[in-house]
């Protein structure tokens, strides 16, 4: 039995929609989170996140919870621009794409470092479904790496 090969033609309509779609998409979702990210209440909402995180453990000691927040905010808001600015400037969209990869296999990984983020639910195991979104959008970062330069 064979097995499907995905393979997106820009060429077509329905696949530069679809492109631009992940592409406008994913820069919106970047972008908003980014903004958000400056919040008293995001930066709350992510500490438990980054304190029990092997990587991250110890930023606290060296700043402020709200800074951890506004500097992950600010690398969100430019890997957003960088999509969208890659639209006209086909050479960003590898810095664009390896931003996302590293940003969003962090924040996968989230769901391995932080006690309690898996609970049960009437017999089902449920988490903090936000960063379940991070696995469509690690799959566009490095379906934009992947791709060639010559991308109309």
């Amino acid at each position: 039995m064979n097995g499907t090969v995905l393979k997106i033609n820009k060429e077509s309509r329905t696949g530069r929609i679809g492109y631009y779609i992940s592409l406008f998409g994913a820069a919106l979702v970047l972008l908003w989170i980014g903004i958000f990210k400056f919040t008293p209440t995001e930066a709350e909402g992510i500490k438990h996140l980054v304190e029990n995180h092997f990587l991250t453990f110890f930023v606290y000691d060296i700043v402020s919870v709200q800074t951890v927040s506004d500097a992950i905010g600010a690398i969100e808001i430019i890997i957003a621009l960088l999509l969208l600015f890659s639209v006209k400037f086909a050479s960003l969209r590898k810095y664009a794409a390896i931003g996302m990869i590293v940003t969003f296999l962090m924040t996968i990984s989230y769901l391995f470092t932080t006690p309690g983020i898996w609970r049960m639910v009437d017999g089902v195991p449920v988490t903090d479904f936000f960063i379940l979104k991070d696995l469509m959008l690690l799959g566009f970062g490095l379906m934009i790496l992947n791709e060639k330069n010559d991308h109309k």
